[in-house]
């Protein structure tokens, strides 16, 4: 039966059906499904299928994004649980976009990635000024901070925001990765990030790689 239940989360994530990850996700629970098997041996599972389909280009942003929604519809249901299960968190992410961009699609899938795969995410928002990350930073002390500008415009905030870190003493504790439509390897490593994730299954992945997990 629990197979059962599993097969049919993992068929819903994966097709992006919101309501039927819900009720399989209602139904794991009321069957006495362990939510953390429901999330470790469905939905990330499930999420991974989804990224592999996305970067061999056999489905797209769109479909990406209904499958997002729909392990957000589950984690919806077992977030209040798993807050007491300390196994299921491997760390802290502290996620924004920088100060002057209101783009939060990009950071919003990266967020759904990182909580599928274990990480606590305190999501800032979107134009979020260099202070806000510093005192997020000193309040969360996160594992990891992710940095979002999906603007030319505002990719000098990137630097403006790490620099503001740096200047607080905070560099040295915390993992900086970057990100956005406009931002390239090349330029995460002249502003001093740690990493630069294109899609948000590699930011999900890299992030553990850079912590050692």
């Amino acid at each position: 039966m629990s197979e059962q239940i599993l097969d049919q989360l993992y068929d819903a994530v994966v097709a992006g059906v919101a309501e039927d990850a819900a009720a399989a996700t209602h139904t794991g629970l009321d069957a006495g499904v362990e939510p953390l098997s429901l999330l470790f041996d469905s939905m990330i599972p499930a999420l991974e299928e989804v990224g592999r389909l996305f970067e061999t280009n056999e489905i797209f942003l769109p479909e990406m994004l209904i499958s997002a929604r729909a392990m957000q519809a589950s984690m919806n249901l077992l977030r209040p649980m798993l807050a007491d299960e300390a196994a299921s968190r491997i760390g802290t992410f502290v996620m924004g976009t920088v100060a002057g961009d209101i783009h939060d699609i990009g950071k919003n899938l990266c967020n759904v990635m990182l909580e599928g795969v274990g990480f606590e995410v305190i999501d800032l928002g979107v134009n979020v000024p260099p202070e806000q990350f510093v005192e997020a930073i000193r309040a969360h002390k996160p594992d990891a901070v992710g940095i979002s500008a999906f603007l030319t415009t505002t990719m000098s905030e990137l630097v403006t925001t790490i620099d503001a870190i740096v200047d607080a003493g905070l560099r040295d504790g915390v993992k900086i990765l970057v990100g956005g439509a406009p931002v390239t390897q090349e330029y995460a490593d002249r502003i001093g990030a740690d990493g630069f994730a294109a899609t948000a299954v590699t930011a999900a992945q890299l992030t553990k790689e850079l912590l050692g997990i």
